[in-house]
């Protein structure tokens, strides 16, 4: 078994100094930690993996393709690959699970 505990995730996250830390990698999938702070800038581009983001916490405004909708805490949402999206007005620090299948990278 795999087991995870957020707060420990998030301060390996801080301590790497990025905004992402892939914490499992399987065959099928891999699953990573995201993080933007209020007033920060999404800076993704489109990937070659489906995902599935699950809001942990924070608020954001997020854009998938042409469709805009408010995100908060316990919100999931799905970004085909390929597909164009950012979190914006992000007015809370925001703490997302994100799930790549296959994995990314």
């Amino acid at each position: 078994m795999k087991a995870f505990r957020l707060d420990e995730l998030e301060a390996e996250r801080a301590a790497n100094d990025g905004a992402y830390l892939q914490f499992l990698r399987e065959r099928n999938m891999s699953v990573g930690l995201y993080a933007l702070d209020a007033g920060q800038t999404d800076p993704q581009q489109p990937h070659n993996q489906d995902e599935v983001y699950f809001v942990v916490s924070g608020r954001a405004s997020v854009t998938v393709g042409m469709e805009t909708t408010t995100v908060g805490r316990g919100s999931v949402v799905y970004v085909p690959a390929g597909v164009p999206h950012k979190f914006h007005h992000i007015s809370e620090d925001l703490r997302v699970l994100v799930v790549f299948s296959p994995p990314e990278g």
